[in-house]
C-alpha cells in the first residue's frame, strides 16, 4: 500500500535520472551557458530574480492589475533567461520536483481545453495569463531554494501586509465607504463597516491577509531574539484583527481552518519534547480551547453571531441566494461540457455564462475554486488539480518530517505553508478571490515554497542542505 501511495504522489519518481537523459531538457537548459560566463547580470541571476519577486509582492496590493501583469511578464522573461543560461548540473536537475510535473500537466490540460473551447479567442488570451502564473511558480521554486532569499521574501510580504492591515484598521476606526453591496441590505449588519484597505474589496483583503496571519504566527517560533518575536506577535495581532474586521465569511472559514491546522502541526512538531501526558492530551486541549473560544465569540459577540448564522440561512441571505443561483447555472455549464470545459479564464466564463445565467444574476466567476476549475477545464482538469494538491501536501509533510528530525527552524515555514494552503482552499470553496492577482501570486508563492524544500525520497534521511537558520 505504501508503494502505491509513493507512486501516486510521485515520491519515488526518478526525476534526476530521467532529466539527465532527457533530450528536450539537455537541448534547452544551458543553451546560452557560454553567455553566462561574460554576463554580470546573469552571474547575479538569482539575486536579481529575487529583487523582481520582491518588487512584485511589494506592489501587488497597491498596484493595478496591468502593472502586476507587466511585473509577471518581467519575472517570466527573467526565469526563461536564467533557465536557458543554466549549466546542467546535478543541483539544477534536482530542482525539478513532482509538483513541477503536475503544474506542467495542468497547463497541458488547460491548453487542450483552450483548443476545444467554444470561445477560443477569449480562452487563448486567458491561457497566456495562466501561463504567467505557472511560470511565476517555477521562478519562485528556484529562488526559494536559497534559505536567505526565502527569508527576505517572506519578511517583505509580512511587512507589506502589516502596512495593508494598519490602513484597514484605520478604516474601521474612522469609517470607510462601501464600494459595493457586501452585506444583505436587510441584515442588522447592513450599516457595519467592512474594511477593505488598499484592495477595494473585503473578501479580497481577507484572502490576501490569511497567509500573513499564519506566517506571522509561525514567525514567533522561527525568528530568534525577543525583538523579532515581539514584531511577529504585533504582526499576528494586527493582521488577525484586520482580517476579522473584513467580516468576510469565507475569510473567517479559511482563518479557522488555517489556525486549527497550524496549531495541530505545531503540537506535532513539539511533541518530541513533551512528556507522555502532554503528547496524549496537548492536541485535544489546544484544539478544544480554540473551538471553545470560537463558540464563545459566536454566543456573546453579536456581529460575529449574525455573520456566522447567515452562513446557514440558505436563500434567505441575499449573498447565499446569489451564489446558489450562480452555482445552478455553473452546474448546467459543466453538464454540457464535462470533459475539458469551456477553456481557462474569466474571459471565457464571461462569454459563456450569460447563456446559462438566471435573470439578474450576472457573475464574473463560479464563486468556488473547485467549480471554477471544473467549468474551465472539465473533470479532467479537476482531477489534475486535486492530484496537484495531494502531491503538494504529501511533499510538504515528508519534508516537514525530515526537518523535524533535525529540529530545524525551517520546518516552521513548511508548517505555515500547509496551514495556509488549507485555509485558502477552505476560503476558495465559497469564493474565487483566489483568481485575483493579489491572492493568486501568493498561492503560487506558497506552493513554490513547499517545492523548494523537496528532496528525493531516498535522500530524506540524509540531505540537510536547506537546514541553515532562516533568521538574518
Amino acid at each position: 500500500m505504501n508503494l502505491v501511495w509513493q507512486r501516486f504522489t510521485l515520491s519515488s519518481l526518478p526525476l534526476k535520472e530521467y532529466l539527465a537523459t532527457s533530450y528536450v531538457h539537455s537541448s534547452l537548459v544551458g543553451l546560452l551557458s557560454s553567455w553566462r560566463q561574460t554576463s554580470v547580470l546573469i552571474q547575479w541571476g538569482d539575486a536579481t530574480a529575487a529583487a523582481l519577486l520582491c518588487l512584485l509582492y511589494a506592489l501587488a496590493p497597491f498596484a493595478s492589475s496591468t502593472l502586476v501583469g507587466l511585473l509577471l511578464v518581467a519575472c517570466v522573461a527573467f526565469w526563461l533567461l536564467l533557465t536557458l543560461s543554466d549549466e546542467v548540473t546535478p543541483a539544477n536537475v534536482s530542482s525539478v520536483t513532482p509538483i513541477h510535473l503536475l503544474v506542467l500537466l495542468y497547463w497541458v490540460i488547460a491548453a487542450v481545453a483552450t483548443a476545444l473551447s467554444p470561445v477560443k479567442k477569449a480562452a487563448l488570451n486567458d491561457l497566456g495569463t495562466l501561463t504567467l502564473y505557472l511560470l511565476l511558480f517555477a521562478l519562485c521554486a528556484r529562488i526559494l531554494r536559497s534559505p536567505r532569499l526565502r527569508s527576505w521574501i517572506i519578511i517583505l510580504y509580512l511587512h507589506v501586509s502589516l502596512i495593508v492591515s494598519v490602513y484597514g484598521l484605520r478604516q474601521w476606526f474612522f469609517g470607510a465607504t462601501a464600494l459595493a453591496t457586501w452585506v444583505d441590505p436587510e441584515s442588522p449588519l447592513s450599516k457595519t463597516t467592512r474594511v477593505y484597505s488598499y484592495l477595494g474589496n473585503p473578501n479580497l483583503l481577507a484572502g490576501y491577509l490569511l497567509p500573513a496571519v499564519i506566517f506571522s504566527l509561525v514567525a514567533i517560533f522561527a525568528w530568534q531574539g525577543w525583538i523579532k518575536k515581539v514584531l511577529a506577535l504585533t504582526m499576528l495581532i494586527v493582521n488577525t484583527a484586520c482580517l476579522i474586521l473584513t467580516f468576510s465569511r469565507g475569510g473567517w472559514i479559511g482563518l479557522v481552518v488555517a489556525i486549527l491546522a497550524v496549531m495541530a502541526l505545531l503540537v506535532y512538531w513539539k511533541s518530541v519534547e513533551m512528556s507522555r501526558f502532554w503528547q496524549t492530551w496537548s492536541l485535544p486541549i489546544v484544539l478544544g480551547g480554540l473551538i471553545g473560544i470560537l463558540v464563545l465569540a459566536v454566543i456573546f459577540v453579536e456581529p460575529v453571531r449574525l455573520r456566522v448564522f447567515s452562513i446557514f440561512a440558505d436563500r434567505q441571505d441575499s449573498s447565499n441566494n446569489f451564489r446558489r443561483n450562480v452555482w445552478d447555472a455553473v452546474f448546467e455549464m459543466i453538464r454540457d461540457r464535462p470533459i475539458f470545459g469551456i477553456g481557462p479564464g474569466h474571459n471565457s466564463f464571461n462569454k459563456v455564462y450569460p447563456l446559462y445565467q438566471r435573470p439578474r444574476y450576472t457573475a464574473l466567476s463560479a464563486y468556488s475554486i473547485l467549480f471554477e476549475v471544473t467549468v474551465e477545464t472539465g473533470f479532467v482538469g479537476l482531477a489534475c488539480f486535486l492530484w496537484l494538491i495531494i502531491v503538494t501536501f504529501n511533499t510538504a509533510f515528508l519534508q516537514m518530517r525530515r526537518l523535524r528530525q533535525f529540529r530545524s527552524v525551517e520546518g516552521f515555514w513548511l508548517i505555515g505553508a500547509i496551514a495556509i494552503l488549507l485555509g485558502m482552499l477552505a476560503h476558495g470553496t465559497v469564493d474565487t478571490v483566489w483568481y485575483r492577482p493579489e491572492v493568486n501570486t501568493l498561492w503560487w508563492l506558497i506552493v513554490a515554497l513547499i517545492a523548494s524544500y523537496w528532496t528525493p525520497l531516498a535522500q530524506n534521511q540524509t540531505n540537510s542542505s536547506n537546514l541553515e537558520p532562516t533568521v538574518n
